[in-house]
């Protein structure tokens, strides 16, 4: 048995955005607060400015936080939450990519649940509705707009957490390609590898399943045939929008089935040097993925295929290890850091960070239950 997870209306393609006033106000809305960053704020005509737009168009008021950081913070959601309650605001319109989603969907924790937010790290710790959360999305990445996952940084223990529940998953999310055009071209080969990485991390964890598998699999050729182009040229619709719909796919995959290691890693690299998470991702996968190979060789060998790789004539074992140079290419095509001793990584932090990722919610579905020896492994060969 197995169970799906998705919001319950989802729009998709371009001028999707347009539809955000009238989800907020069939919700019961009569004011937001607008979760975003700086950037996409004082962006002329950018998303931020269409969706109060938009918003306006139908009735509903508004107020902002524009602060959350990358990596967010507990201290963002404490900022934010202070806007929501001095507003009066009744639900939170997410704008951006998985920054501002996880910040809104923490600062609609914080409004209905007492206590530290780190009290609810794990699995369904919730126990009340949260406001409605509408997720409008400008990257083609991290999928949080759709998820039941909402990640935090904790600013005194300086480690990522995950507080995984049904109840953070927006009521509606809104993907408008023509929200991601011309995003510089590392974020949008960060943002591309982390949805890859949801792709692989789904396809080959304990708890994959036919459906989750199918979405994995989707997500993987899309993004094989079209985050180069994306990243080549940012105005590209084309690329642009297929990776739009790789992403949801990816994202629609490990929702379900959960993750592994590269995220439980990762994360330790987000908390410990607020290193971005996709590169982070990035740097990690083929690690894992060699970790994780003999755990079904077959699956590794239908990733090589997926991402293009001829692999006839092969043996399964043959094709699964041109899985992870198929992986690494892709890395080195799109401008990812060749390992982590390149972005300031030290290995005495290696023990600490290895201890945390296996209390990470992300590892215990990975496909071989490791050991922090394992851990620390990886790290060094990561370097």
């Amino acid at each position: 048995m197995y169970d799906y997870f998705l919001p319950s209306t989802n729009y998709f393609g371009r001028g999707a955005v347009k539809v955000v006033g009238e989800k907020c106000k069939v919700l019961g809305g009569k004011k937001a607060l607008i979760v975003t960053d700086s950037f996409l704020r004082q962006l002329p005509g950018g998303p931020v400015e269409q969706v109060i737009n938009h918003l306006a168009d139908d009735g509903i008021e508004h107020a902002i936080y524009d602060q959350v950081e990358p990596n967010p913070k507990d201290t963002n959601v404490a900022d934010g939450l202070k806007i929501y309650e001095a507003e009066q605001c009744d639900m939170i319109v997410t704008v951006g990519g998985g920054s501002p989603h996880d910040c809104g969907k923490g600062i609609g924790i914080a409004a209905t649940h007492e206590g530290d937010l780190y009290d609810y790290a794990g699995i369904d710790t919730l126990v009340n509705p949260l406001p409605p959360i509408v997720a409008v999305n400008t990257t083609a990445g991290t999928a949080s707009e759709i998820t039941r996952h909402a990640v935090i940084t904790n600013t005194e223990l300086k480690i990522k957490y995950v507080i995984v529940s049904w109840r953070n998953t927006p009521l509606v999310s809104i993907n408008d390609p023509l929200l991601m055009l011309g995003k510089p071209a590392a974020l949008t080969a960060a943002t591309g590898m982390d949805a890859l990485t949801h792709a692989v991390e789904s396809y080959i964890t304990l708890d994959a399943n036919p459906v989750t598998d199918a979405a994995a699999i989707q997500a993987m050729k899309l993004i094989s045939t079209n985050l180069r182009q994306a990243v080549a040229y940012g105005k590209n619709i084309e690329a642009r929008e297929n990776m739009a719909y790789a992403s949801l796919l990816a994202g629609m995959a490990f929702n379900n089935s959960g993750l592994g290691y590269v995220h439980a890693m990762a994360h330790q690299l987000g908390g410990l040097y607020d290193m971005p998470h996709g590169v982070a991702n990035a740097v990690l996968l083929p690690h894992v993925a060699r970790y994780n190979l003999i755990s079904n060789p077959q699956k590794y060998a239908n990733i090589a295929e997926f991402l293009g790789e001829n692999i006839e004539g092969l043996s399964v074992r043959e094709a699964a290890d041109k899985a992870i140079s198929a992986l690494k290419k892709l890395s080195e095509d799109v401008g990812i850091p060749s390992g982590l001793a390149e972005m300031g990584v030290k290995e005495e932090d290696f023990e600490y960070m290895a201890k945390m990722a296996m209390k990470d919610g992300n590892a215990g579905t990975n496909p071989i239950s490791g050991t922090e020896k394992d851990i620390i492994k990886i790290f060094k060969e990561a370097m």
